[in-house]
């Protein structure tokens, strides 16, 4: 069973906007590719390793997703948790690399290598490289579309 699942395209968007819109949280349920994420706070935007930005699931459950990688314009990744509880483990990963013909390299990870909570392991089989494509594909439509 892989544990760390990505997929990645190589898009015309520029990296900058791409990553923008990923460390907005408020703009995440527009390219959740999950249909996960009900919507987010406006005025969380993220800039470094240590914030914490608060999303709301389609359930109505809160999650606190505490940033644990950061590169402006390049890199962040988070590991969601309930509102004041222990990190279970995986993590979400963006990647936005710009190659030497204007392109973008996207890759998207989802890594449940540390989940401990093993009510937790169907849901993270379930997260196929199919669906954070669906993710990516939303992603790169909606830096396209401005």
């Amino acid at each position: 069973m892989d544990r760390v699942v990505s997929s990645e395209v190589v898009t015309d968007v520029p990296a900058e906007r791409l990553f923008a819109l990923v460390a907005d949280p408020a703009r995440q349920p527009e390219w959740d590719g999950n249909d996960n994420l009900a919507r987010a706070a406006e005025g969380q935007r993220v800039h470094g390793v240590g914030d914490v930005f608060t999303t709301t699931l389609t359930m109505g459950a809160d999650r606190e997703n505490h940033v644990v990688e950061f590169e402006e314009g390049r890199r962040i990744a988070w590991r969601p948790s309930e509102p004041g509880g222990p990190l279970p483990g995986h993590l979400w990963r963006w990647e936005f690399e710009p190659l030497d013909d204007g392109r973008t390299r996207v890759r998207h990870t989802y890594d449940w290598l540390q989940l401990t909570d093993e009510s937790r392991h169907e849901r993270a089989r379930n997260t196929t490289p199919e669906k954070l494509r669906a993710s990516v594909d939303r992603l790169v439509a909606l830096g396209r579309s401005g």
